[in-house]
C-alpha cells in the first residue's frame, strides 16, 4: 500500500492503543504508540482526511519506503506484532492476542492402527483460498478438508512403520476479530509469473462458523461460544499484479451505514456497494439496442475484495466500544487540541489572506543574533525576524504604532528602509521609506516594494541610540550619505559576528573611519585592521580587498553593502591559523559540508558525522574517515555514494581516487545528499580493484558439509587459478585429487567452467558457484558411458502438479545397458538415503519439463542418446521424492505480490 492508502487499514483499532504509555515529550515521529493515538484522535475528532506521515515516519521509513508499494496484509501483520511488542510491561500487554489471535490444530490420524500426531498453533489471521472456491463458506470447506496419505504418500508412524492415515486441520478457537485474507495473487508456473485471481467469490454480512453441527471445530473446542460473526470491514484491491490502489468499505459501529474510505475522500455507501459490487467477477455491460439479439459484452471487474474483518456477535459490545475523553492521556488532548487550533487558526488565516499583509521587520539585534550563527552571508534570514500580521488598509503609520508596543521604540524615532534584491542575488537594505509612502495604507506600499503576487512585505528597522542608550531621532539623509554594515573577523577564534552599521560619505575614506571601527571591534584606537568588501556568494564566494586611500565612491560602495574587517594579518598567521584572513574564511564556510557516514553493512544508520570541505579531494575525505575510525591506511577505505531517490546505497562503490572533490561524491543527478556509505578493507582499495573476488560454496566429497569460501585472484585469473588457490584452503578425499567449478541456480547445474575461462565475468551474485571433486569413475568414461545431470522435484498440488526442482543437483556417469536398478542402487549409496525413504522415490527421465517415469527395467542410457536440446540441465534424470529440508516457519510472504519488498517497521 502506498502512503496515503494505509490509512484504511487502521481507522477501526483499538481502545487499548490510548492506553499504551507515552510522554508530552515524546515525538509522534519517533513513537508509533504516540503516532498511533495521534492518528486515531484525529480521525474522532477531525472533520478532514487524517496524513499517515507521522505514522510511516514512527515506521523508520523513508520516502522511498513510503512509496514503496507493499502488501495491506503483510503491513496488517507486522504493525500488529510491534504494537505487540510495544505493550509488554503495559496495563494493555496481551490486547493484541486476546483481539486476533485464534488456535488451530495440525492433525494425523492412522487408520488401521491406534496413532494420531497432533500440534496446536496460533494464527492472528487466516489465508484463504479464492480459486476454485465460491464464497467464504467454500474456503473454509477446503481448509480443513481432510487429506489420505495412502499409496506411495504413506505416513510414516514411529513403531508402527508407514500407514494408511488421514491429514486436515480444524479450529480450537476463534479469536474476537476474526482478519481474513482472500488469496488473490498467486504464482503461474505455466507463465511464469504472478497473477491477479479475480474471479467471484462471495462473503456474507453474517458468517456462522459453527454451522454443520460445528464441523471446523476441533473435539476440543469450547461449544458454549458462539462462532456468529458481522461482517465489520472489506479491504478492496483495485488493479492487477504491477500495482493498484487499496480502499476499503467500514461500518465503524456495526449499523447498516457503511461507509468508503479511499485516500481523503470518506463517502456513505450501500450494503450492495460493500458486498456484492466487491465480490468480483465479470459483469456486463448494458445493451445499447436491448431490442436487437446482441449479445452482451462482458469484462472482468479488477476492484474486488482482499481482506474482510469479521467480529464476533458476542463480542462485539466489548470491541465496538466509545472512546471517551476520560480514555485519552491529559498531555494528548491538550497536545493534540493545540495542533487543532493551530491548523484551524492557519486555515482561518489562508482564508483571509487576501486581506492582510505580512510585514517582516529585521532589527540590528536580529543581525547580531544571526551573523556568524545561523548565517554567515548577507545581512539576516527573514523567516527569522519578527513578523506582523496587518490588514492592508491599514495606514502605515498606525502600523509603526504597533512596531512601538511591541520594540518600545517610539514612533518618531523609527526609520524603515525596504530591502531589494540585487543582480548578483545577494539582499540588502536599499532606501528608506518617504514620509509620502508612510502615509499610504500597508496594501499600497507592498504594492510598490513587491510584485503583485507576493504577499510579504520586508523592512529594516532603523534606530540610533545616544550615549545614554536611548533612542535618538533619524539622522538626515542625503545623497552622500551612504549607510554600510560591519561584521568582525577573527582568525583565531575562526569567528565572524556582526558589530554594527555606519553612515559615511560617500567622498569620505575608510581611514576616516577605523578609530570608530577599532571601537565598535573593542581594539586599541590606533590597531592596524584590513577592509573586505562582501560582494556575493552564490556561485562562487566574491570578497574584495578595500584600498584604504580611496573614497567610498571610488571602491563602488553603496547603501546596504557589507564590509567585513580584521586585524591585519602578521606573515606567520598564514601558517598559524586554518583561515588567516576574510576571504579564505568565507570560502570555508561557503564550501563546508556536514556528511554523514554509515556503515554500508548498516544502511539506515548513522554511523558519525563529519564537517568536511566540497572542495576536498578524494584523498582528503578517506583520509579524515580512516582517522575517525582508527584505521592506519586510508587507501584501505572504499566509499559508495547515496541514492537521493532509492533512499539506499548506490551499487557500485566509488572507485579509488574516481572522483575529484567531495562535491562528486554527493551528487546524485540534480541531486545533493549528505551520506555517504563507508567500508573499512583488509586490503588497500587500489589493489583490491585488481581483483577479482568470488564466492564459492565447496562440497565435500565424504563429509555432508558446505563451506562457502571467499577467493580473491587478480582479474585476469582463470577458474584454474580459483582451483589452485581453493584447494590450498579445502579439505580434499586425497592429496591427489581434482576439483571443478559448476554454475547452479534453482537446484540446476548450468555450466561447468573450463579452467582456461578467465573470471572476470563470472557473476557471483546471482548464479551459486560451486567447487566439488571430479569422482574417480568420470575420470575414466568408456565411448558409450555418458554424464548425465540428475535433479530432485516434486509436484506442487497447488500449481497444476507443476514440477519444482529443490536441492543439490548433480552430475552422475551412466553406463551403456545400464538399468534403472541398477542406477539406483548407485544413486542411493551416493546420497546415503535409508531404505525406508529410498523405497517411496520415484525416477523419471524429464525433459522440457515433462517426466516420462522409469520401470526399474528400462536401460536408462538410451533416454540420453538426443544431443540437440539448449543445454544439458533441459534434459536430466528426475528424483521424485518430498522435500524433507526445513521449511521457514512464517510463510505470510508466499501471497506477497513479485514485484514488493517486505514490510519491514525499523523502530
Amino acid at each position: 500500500m502506498t502512503r496515503g492508502r494505509r490509512r484504511v487499514m487502521l481507522v477501526s483499532r483499538i481502545k487499548a492503543v490510548y492506553h499504551m504509555p507515552t510522554t508530552e515529550n515524546d515525538i509522534p515521529s519517533g513513537s508509533i504508540p504516540l503516532a498511533l493515538q495521534s492518528l486515531f484522535y484525529k480521525l474522532q475528532y477531525s472533520d478532514t482526511s487524517v496524513s499517515t506521515k507521522e505514522l510511516t515516519k514512527s515506521f523508520g521509513w523513508d520516502t522511498y519506503d513510503s512509496f514503496m508499494q507493499h502488501d495491506a496484509q503483510e503491513l496488517n501483520r507486522v504493525l500488529c506484532e510491534k504494537l505487540e511488542d510495544k505493550m509488554k510491561g503495559t496495563v494493555v500487554e496481551g490486547t493484541i492476542q486476546q483481539l486476533f489471535e485464534g488456535h488451530n490444530i495440525n492433525y494425523i490420524e492412522c487408520i488401521n492402527v491406534d496413532y494420531k500426531s497432533s500440534r496446536k498453533e496460533s494464527f492472528y489471521d487466516l489465508q484463504l483460498d479464492v480459486k476454485g472456491c465460491r464464497d467464504v463458506y467454500a474456503s473454509f470447506d477446503k481448509y480443513v478438508e481432510v487429506e489420505r496419505l495412502e499409496g506411495d504418500n504413506k505416513y510414516h508412524a514411529e513403531q508402527y512403520g508407514l500407514q494408511d492415515a488421514r491429514k486436515g486441520v480444524l479450529f480450537i478457537d476463534f479469536p474476537p476479530v476474526l482478519q481474513l485474507q482472500l488469496k488473490r495473487f498467486e504464482y503461474d508456473f505455466m507463465r511464469d509469473t504472478m497473477v491477479k485471481i479475480n474471479d467471484r467469490y462471495e462473503f456474507p454480512l453474517q458468517l456462522d462458523l459453527d454451522r454443520d453441527n460445528g464441523k471446523y471445530l476441533s473435539p476440543d473446542a469450547d461449544r458454549t461460544v458462539r462462532n456468529v460473526y458481522t461482517l465489520h470491514s472489506v479491504l478492496v484491491h483495485s488493479g492487477g499484479v504491477h500495482g493498484g490502489h487499496y480502499y476499503a468499505f467500514i461500518r465503524p459501529t456495526l449499523s447498516d451505514q457503511w461507509f468508503k474510505f479511499d485516500d481523503e475522500r470518506v463517502t456513505k455507501e450501500d450494503t450492495k456497494r460493500a458486498l456484492e459490487e466487491q465480490y468480483g467477477g465479470e459483469e456486463e455491460l448494458p445493451q445499447v439496442n436491448p431490442g436487437l439479439n446482441n449479445t452482451p459484452f462482458k469484462f472482468t471487474k479488477y476492484s474486488n475484495a482482499y481482506m474482510l474483518v469479521y467480529i464476533r456477535e458476542c463480542d462485539k459490545d466489548k470491541i465496538i466500544c466509545n472512546v471517551d475523553e476520560k480514555d485519552i492521556a491529559e498531555h494528548l488532548r491538550v497536545r493534540l487540541k493545540k495542533e487543532q487550533e493551530e491548523k484551524e487558526q492557519k486555515k482561518k488565516e489562508k482564508a483571509e489572506a487576501h486581506l492582510y499583509t505580512i510585514i517582516k521587520v529585521a532589527r540590528d539585534e536580529d543581525l547580531v543574533e544571526q551573523i556568524g550563527r545561523v548565517i554567515f552571508f548577507d545581512l539576516v534570514d527573514h523567516d527569522k525576524v519578527r513578523s506582523f500580521r496587518i490588514q492592508k488598509q491599514i495606514p502605515f503609520n498606525t502600523f509603526k504604532e504597533e512596531v512601538a508596543k511591541e520594540f518600545g521604540i517610539p514612533v518618531q524615532f523609527q526609520r524603515f528602509w525596504l530591502w531589494a534584491k540585487r543582480q548578483n542575488q545577494t539582499y540588502r537594505p536599499n532606501r528608506p521609506l518617504s514620509p509620502q509612502e508612510e502615509a499610504q495604507s500597508v496594501g499600497q506600499l507592498r504594492e510598490v516594494s513587491n510584485k503583485p503576487n507576493n504577499a510579504e512585505l520586508k523592512l529594516f528597522l532603523e534606530v540610533e541610540f545616544g550615549l545614554d542608550l536611548r533612542p535618538l531621532l533619524p539622522p538626515d539623509k542625503t545623497k552622500e550619505d551612504i549607510l554600510l554594515f560591519f561584521k568582525l573577523y577573527e582568525p583565531e577564534k575562526q569567528e565572524l559576528r556582526y558589530v554594527g552599521r555606519l553612515f559615511v560619505k560617500a567622498l569620505g575614506k575608510p581611514t576616516e573611519i577605523l578609530t570608530k571601527l577599532n571601537k565598535m571591534a573593542g581594539f586599541s584606537p590606533s590597531e592596524e585592521i584590513e577592509l573586505y568588501e562582501e560582494i556575493k556568494f552564490e556561485p562562487s564566494v566574491m570578497c574584495e580587498h578595500i584600498d584604504k586611500r580611496l573614497t567610498f565612491r571610488s571602491s563602488q560602495l553603496e547603501d546596504g553593502d557589507i564590509i567585513c574587517y580584521q586585524r591585519s594579518p602578521l606573515l606567520e598567521s598564514a601558517d598559524r591559523f586554518w583561515y588567516p584572513d576574510v576571504p579564505s574564511f568565507l570560502e570555508y564556510v561557503h564550501n563546508r559540508q556536514v556528511v554523514h557516514f554509515r556503515s554500508l553493512e548498516k544502511p539506515k544508520e548513522d554511523d558519525f558525522c563529519l564537517e568536511l570541505s566540497k572542495l576536498h579531494t578524494y584523498d582528503d575525505v578517506v583520509e579524515r574517515v580512516a582517522h575517525q575510525l582508527g584505521v592506519d591506511d586510508p587507501s584501505k577505505i572504499r566509499l559508495t555514494s547515496h541514492n537521493c531517490y532509492s533512499q539506499q546505497p548506490k551499487p557500485q562503490p566509488i572507485k579509488y581516487r574516481g572522483v575529484e572533490h567531495l562535491s562528486d561524491m554527493l551528487i546524485h543527478y540534480n541531486q545533493t545528499s549528505d551520506i555517504l556509505y563507508y567500508e573499512a578493507l583488509d586490503i588497500p582499495l587500489p589493489e583490491l580493484q585488481g581483483l577479482k573476488t568470488l564466492k564459492v560454496a565447496f562440497h565435500h566429497a565424504t563429509k555432508d558439509e558446505v563451506v562457502i569460501h571467499s577467493i580473491r585472484l587478480p582479474k585476469n585469473s582463470t577458474v584454474g587459478d580459483v582451483i589452485n588457490e581453493l584447494k590450498s584452503k579445502v579439505e580434499l578425499s586425497h592429496p591427489k585429487a581434482e576439483l571443478r567449478l559448476l554454475e547452479v541456480f534453482y537446484h540446476k547445474i548450468y555450466k561447468i567452467f573450463p579452467p582456461s575461462e578467465k573470471i572476470e565475468n563470472i557473476n557471483d551474485q546471482y548464479w551459486t558457484l560451486r567447487a566439488e571433486e571430479i569422482p574417480e569413475e568420470e575420470k575414466s568414461l568408456g565411448p558409450h558411458d555418458r554424464l548425465i545431470h540428475v535433479y530432485h522435484f516434486m509436484k506442487d498440488p497447488n500449481q497444476n502438479q507443476m514440477l519444482q526442482n529443490f536441492g543439490e543437483p548433480f552430475l552422475f556417469v551412466i553406463h551403456e545397458s545400464e538399468t534403472l536398478a541398477e542406477v539406483k542402487v548407485r544413486i542411493q549409496k551416493k546420497l546415503h538415503v535409508p531404505d525406508e525413504d529410498f523405497s517411496k522415490w520415484k525416477f523419471a527421465f524429464i525433459s522440457m519439463n515433462r517426466p516420462d517415469y522409469l520401470e526399474d527395467s528400462d536401460v536408462v542410457s538410451t533416454r540420453f542418446q538426443k544431443r540437440d536440446v539448449y543445454g544439458a540441465w533441459e534434459q536430466y534424470l528426475g528424483l521424485e521424492h518430498s522435500d524433507a529440508t526445513p521449511k521457514r516457519a512464517y510463510s505470510a510472504n508466499q501471497n506477497r505480490h513479485a514485484f514488493e519488498k517486505p514490510v519491514k517497521i525499523y523502530n
